[in-house]
């Protein structure tokens, strides 16, 4: 049997994706893993600070807070999403999201950096250029990388709410098993 240290938390740090946008909280991935980790007897705390309509700018002003009220472990970093939506920036989001990766690092707090992508519609410089900054943040970083959220989820509209953008219930659990595939081999002493 595998002996754990005390329970400590996991930070997931997103947007609406990852706090449930339109549907009931239990049924968004972070919740999913909650139940995961229960079922699998791993002593951990899934706390969801996400917040739908979040930008990395806006995320990087309250991270320090969220980190100071759940000292976590482990931090999900899951923004950019809304940055790119809007157009924003990338080398702003690229900035964002370094200064949250360094203050968790600051702390010893382990990353699992996100990835996101963008519909093709943005344009293939737009969209390249945008989902590049995470695989580059994380190997700069060394930090635990997912390459895309929403990565296996078919293209058909059963997958989607009505907006076309927010995954349904049904999508949660590929969501929660995309992330994880990386997670996992973090939380085994």
């Amino acid at each position: 049997m595998i002996s754990f240290a005390e329970n400590e938390n996991i930070l997931v740090f997103g947007d609406s994706l990852s706090a449930g946008y339109g549907l009931e909280r239990s049924d968004a991935w972070p919740s999913l893993m909650q139940t995961r980790l229960t079922q699998l007897n791993i002593p951990y705390s899934i706390i969801n600070h996400s917040i739908s309509g979040e930008t990395t700018q806006g995320g990087a002003s309250r991270f320090q807070t969220s980190l100071d009220q759940t000292d976590p472990a482990i931090v999900i970093l899951a923004l950019g999403a809304n940055d790119g939506l809007r157009g924003l920036s990338v080398k702003s989001m690229h900035m964002h999201l370094q200064r949250m990766i360094d203050m968790a690092h600051a702390r010893q707090t382990r990353v699992v950096l996100v990835g996101m992508r963008l519909p093709s519609n943005y344009g293939p410089a737009y969209t390249d250029m945008f989902h590049q900054q995470y695989k580059k943040l994380a190997e700069k970083n060394n930090t635990a990388f997912v390459p895309f959220l929403m990565q296996g989820l078919s293209t058909g509209l059963e997958m989607y709410q009505a907006d076309g953008l927010h995954p349904t219930a049904g999508a949660q659990v590929q969501m929660m098993e995309n992330v994880w595939q990386t997670l996992h081999p973090m939380l085994i002493p």
